[in-house]
């Protein structure tokens, strides 16, 4: 089973997909600025993906791709341990940089099979840098050697690591892309349930909301995604959900009550299968009185945001991130 489901449509440009409720973005002017570089990504994705066939090696593509990124550059990087959990700290290099003060939280995407402390480092770093705030970057447990709920095990034991050390809760943002998305909107809940301190916000970049893969753009944009595909997100469901119900809300929070969740900013491609995980998401989220913004990115693919290095959109989206995190901190930076 390949990891992308077919080779690609020949043009970049796609349509911009209106919501009601999406924050509006100017679609000629984003498709122009990067529909070149999203082209030149998906082949250097085929070139790393197109012979791997399991899990294990596609984990081994994605490092190897990651490999040839640069790192971040003007920040400094401690590798601590967060209540078991191997992380990085990671804080902007500036004289004045008040550590301790601010933080991110950051889950990375790769399927729950994949990703690392490498993998992410670059957009970690930018963000730290944008938002003026500690990252701390979490290199939780993988599949298939570490099913459900270690995933979630992992990133609350981060979360509560950031609490021990003192950052308060208003001054903590959880973010992730992906399945780090899906990770970051699923501890929240977590904390929800147990009535724990929640963050101050939280941003899921094209997370999976419904392993039971039940939105139609799993469909109609199964041709223009090479990132997310339904054979992809079945083999995680397969190694993650194991015998589960795919609609369980510890596992898909579609299904969950959003009820009391703190502001979630929502990021998604025009042209990704996850598309209306999101619009579902936020359509769920605001009809339970979340505070919701939604931004529907056209010509997009899943993971964009990851490649700020190679792609101007990533780099836009990226600042929107921070931005959001900075409007919701309670101690929020000078600069």
């Amino acid at each position: 089973m390949r990891f992308f489901l077919a080779i690609l449509i020949a043009s970049a440009a796609t349509a911009f997909f209106p919501a009601s409720s999406a924050l509006a973005l100017d679609a000629v002017t984003q498709a122009k600025a990067s529909s070149g570089q999203i082209e030149k990504l998906i082949r250097t994705l085929h070139q790393y993906y197109d012979d791997a066939q399991n899990l294990r090696q596609r984990r081994a593509a994605f490092e190897r791709l990651m490999a040839s990124t640069p790192d971040p550059t003007r920040v400094q990087i401690r590798n601590v341990n967060a209540n078991g959990v191997e992380a990085d700290l990671i804080w902007p290099a500036r004289l004045h940089h008040p550590i301790g003060r601010r933080a991110i939280l950051y889950l990375h995407g790769g399927g729950y099979y994949s990703g690392s402390l490498r993998t992410h480092r670059n957009i970690a770093g930018s963000l730290a840098k944008a938002a003026s705030a500690d990252v701390l970057l979490v290199d939780y447990r993988l599949l298939p050697e570490h099913p459900f709920p270690a995933q979630i095990d992992d990133a609350l034991s981060a979360y509560r690591w950031l609490l021990s050390s003192e950052y308060r809760p208003e001054n903590i943002v959880i973010v992730g892309d992906s399945v780090g998305g899906t990770l970051a909107i699923e501890a929240t809940l977590n904390q929800l349930r147990i009535k724990g301190p929640l963050p101050a916000a939280v941003v899921a970049m094209s997370p999976v909301t419904d392993f039971a893969a039940t939105g139609a753009s799993m469909n109609t944009n199964a041709e223009n995604d090479p990132f997310m595909g339904r054979a992809e997100l079945e083999a995680i469901r397969n190694a993650y959900i194991s015998d589960g119900s795919p609609t369980d809300p510890e596992r898909s929070p579609l299904y969950a009550d959003m009820t009391g969740f703190p502001p979630l900013l929502l990021q998604v491609g025009s042209r990704e299968t996850l598309l209306d995980d999101t619009r579902r998401l936020e359509d769920k989220a605001r009809k339970a009185g979340v505070d919701v913004t939604t931004e529907v990115w056209p010509g997009m693919i899943h993971q964009w945001q990851i490649f700020p290095f190679w792609i101007d959109d990533a780099r836009k989206s990226n600042a929107k991130v921070a931005a959001f995190a900075i409007s919701h901190f309670a101690d929020r930076p000078n600069e």
